[in-house]
């Protein structure tokens, strides 16, 4: 899956997200939140999730909490919601092309970064099984860095990473699951690619500069790096 339109180029770096994109994690907010749902008669369908992806944790909760009518606060939806999480995440496994893609980059000295709207926590709960790869990040920015003031849809979280690479917002490429951080890549200055879920919507990803099914399939030459036969 691609659109047509033509690449730009060429990047001095690339920041990806982390949910969705690198990592699987999206199966196990879903079967964390439809528990929590469950015990108050609510379900978490797709209906509902679909408007959630992307957000960061207080948005998501609050999000989840209006749309379901849930009888209970953010913070005690976080609260319940954190030691589930803790024991899942580890478990996460990469999204398809992610691990290659990551090596191939920092193997032709491409900086890279992560910017993710999970907190610090998370992050490292998350890629606790992943070390040997989610080291070649030259930065890691989350929604709880000191220096980002607003999660994604706002441009924060990428203009801190690209801040911290020492590369102007024009010349970076932007790897995002979710319209909202197709949308904080876009007023960043940056250029986006979208792998959406394949249940999303096409249409919320227009405004995305390439759309891909997968990771495996970027055409790095096209945006001038490095090819994976270089």
């Amino acid at each position: 899956m691609s659109n047509t339109q033509k690449p730009k180029g060429p990047i001095k770096a690339v920041i990806f997200d982390m949910d969705g994109l690198l990592l699987d994690t999206e199966g196990i907010y879903t079967e964390v939140t439809n528990t929590i749902a469950n015990r108050h008669g609510k379900t978490f369908d797709w209906a509902v999730k679909q408007h959630s992806i992307g957000r960061g944790s207080q948005d998501f909760a609050e999000y989840v909490i209006s749309a379901l009518e849930l009888p209970m606060s953010p913070e005690e939806f976080l609260t319940v919601r954190q030691p589930m999480l803790d024991e899942r995440f580890p478990h996460a496994q990469p999204m398809h092309g992610a691990e290659a893609l990551v090596r191939h980059l920092a193997k032709h000295n491409i900086p890279i970064a992560v910017g993710t709207s999970s907190s610090l926590h998370y992050f490292h709960v998350k890629t606790s099984n992943h070390r040997s790869w989610f080291e070649l990040f030259k930065h890691v920015v989350t929604a709880d860095h000191q220096d980002v003031k607003a999660a994604k849809p706002a441009p924060d979280i990428f203009l801190t990473a690209a801040r911290l690479l020492g590369v102007d917002p024009k010349d970076c490429l932007v790897f995002e699951d979710s319209p909202f951080g197709v949308t904080a890549a876009k007023t960043a200055g940056m250029y986006a690619v979208a792998v959406p879920d394949s249940h999303m919507p096409v249409a919320q990803y227009a405004h995305a500069d390439l759309m891909l099914g997968s990771l495996a399939e970027f055409p790095l030459e096209d945006w001038g790096l490095p090819g994976y036969r270089t």
